[in-house]
């Protein structure tokens, strides 16, 4: 029987990307988004794969979207974390809102999600978790006090609940990538992004593929023995 992966915010850039690429290695997939509802009817109408809307900061509303997707396709097997937003400005005029948003989205609801899957993984003592991560979780980013912090305790997460699970068949890992090829990044300003990319001795962006292989490579029976990693995909940007 395939396994179930359910990606948040799994439609559109490096999200979309693993969706499909899970797809096309033999997963089940459902994709949960939360805003974009045109360019997600469009994604599934493109891959075929299942859509949920709700907000993954909400603990409720991944209590009732998780119950509902395991009532329509069976239970979660694999877990991608991948939902995530910025609100960029540096910490001494940041609105607490901006702080609060971006720590409840791309941190709090790795728990939201977990915490729903993580018992059912247990009982079939069975589970894969992916977080996505950031390289300015790793080294910080002027402007970004609230994603690096969210990013930076994905990895603190990952690495903590990988020892909780791993008796019980479960691995979790995170991987950081550095700047990649999507809508958000192609938002930034010109200049700032030539820039960035100087700093990139590859001297190019990711693209969203190469993340999604290395997702699909950490959910596989070869990665069986990996648990509270975090693989890093920067171009050679910044070393752990």
């Amino acid at each position: 029987m395939k396994k179930l992966a359910l990606v948040t915010g799994g439609t559109r850039g490096i999200g979309g990307a693993i969706s499909q690429k899970l797809m096309d290695a033999g997963y089940n997939v459902v994709a949960v988004y939360r805003a974009g509802t045109k360019a997600a009817e469009d994604f599934q109408k493109r891959t075929e794969i299942p859509i949920y809307q709700w907000d993954v900061s909400s603990f409720e509303a991944c209590e009732r979207g998780v119950a509902q997707v395991t009532k329509n396709h069976g239970p979660i097997d694999i877990l991608i974390n991948n939902a995530g937003i910025t609100r960029d400005g540096v910490l001494h005029k940041m609105d607490y809102t901006h702080w609060a948003d971006v720590i409840q989205t791309n941190l709090t609801s790795c728990f939201n999600m977990c915490r729903q899957v993580m018992e059912p993984m247990r009982k079939r003592g069975f589970g894969r978790i992916i977080n996505i991560s950031s390289i300015n979780g790793q080294k910080g980013q002027f402007g970004q006090t609230n994603y690096s912090a969210a990013k930076a305790g994905i990895i603190g997460l990952t690495k903590a609940l990988a020892q909780e699970s791993a008796a019980r068949g479960i691995t979790v890992n995170a991987v950081a990538p550095g700047y990649i090829q999507t809508e958000m990044v192609q938002q930034m300003p010109g200049t700032i992004l030539a820039e960035i990319t100087d700093q990139i001795p590859m001297g190019r962006l990711g693209d969203p593929d190469e993340v999604a292989r290395v997702v699909v490579f950490l959910v596989s029976k070869e990665a069986g023995f990996m648990t509270g990693t975090t693989l890093t995909l920067n171009g050679g940007q910044y070393f752990v």
